[in-house]
């Protein structure tokens, strides 16, 4: 057959084609997508991170078999029970052994990424998240779950998701506001896909990830999420993760002052919680250093210690979806819930402060269906002629305890409904959410992430007036020595021999208090060399030039959450 002739109109019309899409791809890189090219973005990123969602659940279910030699894992802890003693502690030791590998030779501080940083990324890096070390640590993370790690899935599903946004962003070279919105339509995709919970997982993103609810970002969230969900369902079907035995009731009138006791309770209940895995890192960190023990040993002595007690509760073991639909039936007794909730804490516990990897969502869940049965018994007891089902308050306490562990009282509340398909009850879970997240809001940084985040020391719980200020560096602002109305030379030495100046590696956070404790317009900017090296001034920070990068933040942050 002969050759096409160049001029021809088919190779004509390729070559224009081609054309087309090079200068489209060009455009997208260099200028952003734009609405509909966004939408399309986003509905891709939605079905890669529910494909990611469903390998990571496969990926637990399948290490679980291996591990435990089961082919039910939905009765993992049932079937727990009945192994020897000896295998009971080693899957989870062996597991923590395989987990601080990983994370000591491809994270920097061996510490499993999880939703903190994936808000931290959205603050503060322009929607983008540690790709080595998030790979790790969904590694790792899956591993801990799969060998009878006490934590959830969704944290590393969330990460997970979070670096398909980040390839995306760099691909095409996004700016802050567009990979900040692909990162929200990565997680809602990602937590509707692990949850099959389509609403939930788009405000999740909205009201957690990005913490705002501004309009430009909504419609490519929603089409992320409901691909995630599609995802799901494609394998799962159309099914709620649990099922309750028949519709609860309320007697909305007289029994509405129990539940917002109800939710008074679960906010302490899940304060405890957060505590004692802040209590347990602390201590964790403190015996490791005191006893020179490697970083990488970490997990295996927290996985060993696990197994010890999963000997004779094998309840703590993993996600423990089990045991949650279990109270939300109403299958354990009084004193059952209540020290399977203490365990579950100590669990959970062991399981973050040892560094093991995984989350705090499907733990929370958890204790809060047992603080909530726990209650319901003894309300139930006390007032039997008032009261309705003592699973309705399994059900609202579910909510209470994730909501105030996650700060997100609108997404949890969602979620518990589409986690359990009870529409009927949505007063009594909204208020036990309500009265929860307001306590435990004062007692940490307003939610478990944001504590995280405050311990090492980025302020992000204050809001963008306070985290913006450490985000703008002093380099880039400063006056340099040329410039023509920079500070005299002679003033910034009298000023440094004073003790008055900043390091060009640091932030408006450390230079604001100096303007407000020395009283002076500028401030002379310095590198300090090491030990006994001389100074050298690099330039001037002025205060006006301080402010008014601080101002044009906060506008563009106002700008992106009103748009």
């Amino acid at each position: 057959m002969s050759e096409m002739p160049q001029d021809h109109p088919v190779v004509t019309a390729l070559r224009t084609l081609m054309g087309e899409i090079r200068r489209g791809w060009l455009v997208l890189r260099t200028r952003g997508p734009s609405k509909l090219q966004f939408w399309f973005i986003a509905l891709l990123i939605g079905i890669a991170a529910g494909f990611a969602a469903l390998l990571f659940r496969k990926g637990i279910e399948a290490l679980e078999r291996l591990a435990y030699g089961t082919e039910d894992t939905a009765r993992l802890h049932s079937f727990v029970s009945s192994l020897d003693w000896y295998w009971v502690i080693a899957v989870p030791t062996l597991g923590g052994l395989v987990v601080g590998l990983i994370l000591h030779r491809f994270t920097p501080d061996a510490r499993a990424r999880s939703v903190a940083d994936v808000i931290e990324g959205a603050a503060l890096r322009n929607g983008r998240v540690e790709r080595r070390a998030g790979l790790a640590s969904a590694i790792s993370s899956m591993i801990t779950l799969g060998t009878g790690g006490s934590s959830g899935r969704e944290g590393p599903v969330v990460h997970l998701a979070g670096l398909i946004a980040s390839w995306v962003s760099h691909r095409i070279n996004a700016d802050g506001i567009t990979g900040r919105d692909l990162l929200g339509c990565a997680v809602a995709a990602a937590v509707s896909a692990s949850f099959n919970a389509p609403i939930a997982g788009a405000l999740f993103a909205l009201e957690v990830i990005l913490r705002h609810f501004a309009l430009h970002a909504f419609a490519p969230i929603v089409i992320a999420s409901v691909a995630g969900t599609v995802i799901n369902r494609l394998e799962f079907g159309d099914v709620t993760e649990f099922v309750l035995p028949t519709a609860t009731a309320l007697e909305f009138y007289v029994e509405l002052p129990a539940f917002l006791l109800l939710g008074l309770v679960c906010g302490l209940v899940a304060t405890v919680m957060m505590k004692a895995i802040f209590f347990t890192d602390t201590l964790a960190e403190y015996a490791q250093t005191r006893s020179g023990l490697p970083r990488w040993l970490r997990p295996t002595a927290a996985g060993a210690i696990l197994g010890v007690i999963a000997i004779a509760f094998p309840h703590i073991i993993g996600v423990g979806y089990e045991t949650t639909s279990a109270a939300l039936t109403g299958k354990l007794l009084l004193h059952e819930a209540v020290v399977f909730a203490i365990l579950k804490v100590a669990a959970v516990a062991i399981t973050l402060g040892g560094r093991m990897g995984g989350g705090v969502f499907s733990p929370s869940l958890m204790l809060g269906a047992l603080t909530g049965l726990a209650f319901g018994l003894i309300a139930t007891a006390a007032f039997p002629e008032v009261s309705g089902a003592h699973t309705l308050y399994a059900l609202a306490g579910m909510g209470a305890v994730a909501a105030a562990v996650l700060g997100a009282p609108i997404s949890t509340t969602l979620i518990v409904f589409e986690l359990t398909g009870d529409w009927q009850t949505g007063l009594a879970v909204m208020v036990a959410v309500s009265t929860s997240t307001a306590l435990a809001s004062r007692m940490v940084k307003r939610s478990f992430f944001l504590t995280q985040l405050e311990r090492r020391g980025v302020h992000l719980a204050a809001g963008p007036h306070a985290y913006l200020l450490s985000i703008q560096s002093v380099e880039s602002l400063m006056r340099a020595p040329d410039h023509p109305r920079n500070a005299a030379e002679d003033e910034c030495w009298k000023l440094i021999e004073d003790g008055i100046y900043i390091d060009a590696a640091s932030t408006l956070e450390t230079a604001m208090p100096i303007y407000e404790r020395a009283g002076v317009y500028f401030i002379p900017v310095v590198s300090l060399g090491g030990e006994g090296a001389a100074v050298e001034l690099r330039g001037a920070l002025f205060q006006v030039d301080a402010l008014k990068a601080y101002n044009r933040a906060l506008a563009a942050i106002s700008e992106e959450e009103h748009s």
